[in-house]
């Protein structure tokens, strides 16, 4: 067992819980903004982790996989995590093709969001000599733009294929048989070179355009 790697994954876990959070935080608000309340009635627009959490996706597959990479074992890389789905039913939202986009587009906007707020934390870290500070801000800001940018692929059930769905005009009859899928898609999806390297290069290209923008190099 790699010691070091168990704890940069723990690290890793830690930084993962806020961002998701915040991430169906952002779903939920604006579904309720937009004229759906369910997700308001059931707690879910709260930044309480708690509320977003599903045991199987938020605990036991991440730890599973956090402990499969300290052990060396190849199949962390099979295994992905998620929140507890914001339930919209757009027939309450006032214009449902284009408020269920928004809603969608909401989780991975708030994420890009993060980023930024977070990587100027990282800025006064190194301004301020704090570098345990700035590494693990860093650390976040790079995992929230990971996730803003999985999420925007267009498969069922991610938030980019709810923008594609209602872009094309499909059906939510079915939407929802493609999505009975989804988990099995995103799976293999994530093993394929193109569209991990799809992700990659516009996480870094993200992250790189962000720290100029706030005035250091991304390689600090």
């Amino acid at each position: 067992m790699d010691s070091r790697a168990l704890y940069d994954g723990l690290i890793a876990y830690l930084c993962f819980l806020p961002l998701l959070t915040f991430h169906e935080f952002a779903h939920a608000w604006t579904a309720w903004k937009l004229g759906d309340d369910t997700a308001h009635s059931q707690g879910r627009v709260t930044v309480n982790p708690i509320s977003h959490m599903e045991v199987v996706g938020t605990v036991v597959l991440p730890m599973l996989a956090i402990f499969l990479s300290a052990a060396g074992s190849g199949a962390a890389n099979f295994i992905i995590g998620w929140g507890r789905p914001v339930p919209v039913i757009m027939s309450r939202l006032g214009n449902p093709r284009r408020d269920d986009t928004l809603v969608a587009l909401a989780g991975p906007a708030m994420n890009l969001a993060l980023a930024v707020i977070i990587l100027a934390v990282a800025k006064l870290g190194r301004i301020a000599g704090i570098d345990s500070v700035a590494n693990i801000a860093i650390q976040m800001a790079w995992l929230s733009l990971v996730l803003c940018f999985f999420n925007l692929l267009p498969i069922p059930p991610l938030d980019g294929s709810h923008a594609l769905k209602n872009l094309i005009g499909m059906s939510e009859e079915t939407y929802l048989r493609l999505c009975q899928y989804g988990f099995l898609a995103v799976i293999i999806a994530i093993q394929i070179p193109f569209v991990r390297d799809l992700v990659g290069l516009a996480t870094h290209t993200t992250f790189n355009l962000i720290v100029l923008m706030l005035g250091f190099p991304s390689g600090n």
